[in-house]
């Protein structure tokens, strides 16, 4: 349901992932100042209209707008709010099951299976009574978590999802071989969203020669294969170790790039590290919508699996989330951020009025953690972790 295409030689764009809902647009604030010499100058001025309220995830209005942001200097990336990816979360129905899928088809490392419930889940999630089931895998250098809300259970995948609707969201997994891949996939009986693989032609010169099909697991999320010649992606994507070799990045659909780079670039301080425009058939065929013309973006953190952008140039017919979406939502993936100064980045948050899914960060024992949505109502989740006791001469820990 999706297209990847990178560029730069650290990474390759991807194509397409839709999810969740759409937000207001920060209004345009212009307020120009002449000096007065000998005669007064006019002063034009464009008022802002109001913010919206910021509410937490049980509100009725989720997605606010978030205020403008300069830019931060490239100089600057080592002092990022956000120094890494660590994950992306995807919510099954059935943990068992999608484990078997995971673990047995596409060959993920399963870490732990940990179940958690109580007040601070709750209160992370915004959902009332949750009880969960998370499970972390490993895929190459790369952290996937499948959770399963045991209550209260979400909504499916709605059947008729497609990959310009912004709800839409994947992970792009880099195979050594794209044939072979998508034979083992075929061997599996896993279904299509892409029609077959495509290799992107010349005349995408960031994405020329990058192979990718896209496909369901069985809770229906689209995920992607994708295959870098030499010379595109990075280095380590040329290892032939494995069939299945690591996440290279997940894609979201956004309404409007200059509107997500505002969160995603100046606000938690990812890097732009690559742009392209992906058109044509292999594109459509890829994505599965016809006459699809995307702008994607694609941004990194110090480490941890890109973040891409896209925007469907045409057709602009794909659908917002719906306004009552929850974080149990089979829909609902989570990109997870890794912050060094929470308080400080949640402060900023708030004075950008960026919708909170948690009304406020939430301690637990290891770390502490915000759940918010960004622009088109893809869920983030940012923690940072506990610091660590010093131990005593021992070699002990203190209490």
């Amino acid at each position: 349901m999706t297209n990847h295409p990178r560029v730069s030689d650290a990474s390759p764009i991807a194509a397409t992932s839709p999810r969740c809902s759409s937000w207001t647009r920060s209004p345009i604030r212009a307020a120009r100042s002449a000096l007065l010499l000998f005669a007064a100058a006019s002063l034009a001025f464009v008022p802002a209209s109001a913010a919206p309220p910021l509410r937490s995830e049980p509100g009725a209005t989720r997605l606010a707008r978030v205020e403008s942001a300069p830019a931060a200097p490239a100089d600057t990336h080592s002092h990022a709010p956000i120094t890494a990816v660590e994950s992306v979360t995807i919510t099954v129905s059935d943990l068992d099951a999608a484990l078997a899928f995971y673990t047995g088809v596409l060959t993920c490392r399963q870490i732990e299976v940990v179940e958690d419930a109580g007040d601070r889940v709750e209160r992370l999630t915004g959902v009332f009574g949750t009880r969960t089931r998370t499970a972390t895998l490993a895929l190459g250098d790369e952290r996937l978590k499948l959770v399963q809300f045991v209550a209260p259970e979400g909504r499916p995948v709605p059947p008729d999802s497609r990959s310009n609707d912004r709800w839409f969201q994947h992970i792009a997994i880099v195979v050594s071989d794209i044939d072979q891949a998508y034979a083992h996939l075929r061997s599996h009986k896993v279904r299509h969203a892409s029609s077959g693989p495509q290799t992107l032609p010349e005349t995408i010169p960031p994405a020329s020669g990058i192979s990718a099909f896209y496909f369901k697991d069985p809770d229906g999320h689209a995920l992607e294969i994708i295959h870098f010649p030499p010379g595109k992606g990075e280095a380590r994507w040329q290892s032939k170790s494995s069939l299945f070799l690591g996440i290279d990045h997940t894609a979201i659909v956004v309404a409007d790039t200059d509107d997500s780079l505002r969160f995603y670039r100046d606000l938690l301080g990812l890097r732009v590290v690559g742009e392209s425009e992906n058109f044509g058939s292999e594109q459509e065929h890829l994505n599965n919508v016809f006459g699809a013309r995307l702008r994607i973006t694609a941004l990194r953190a110090t480490s941890g699996p890109g973040v891409e952008l896209l925007e469907y140039l045409a057709p602009r017919d794909g659908r917002p989330a719906p306004a009552d979406a929850r974080l149990n939502d089979l829909w609902t993936f989570r990109t997870n951020l890794k912050a060094s100064q929470l308080a400080s980045l949640e402060r900023q948050l708030i004075a950008a009025n960026v919708s909170l899914v948690s009304a406020a960060a939430v301690h637990f024992d290891d770390h502490t953690s915000l759940a918010i949505r960004d622009p088109d109502g893809h869920a983030v989740i940012i923690s940072q972790d506990a610091p660590q006791s010093a131990p005593t001469p021992s070699g002990n820990t203190k209490p």
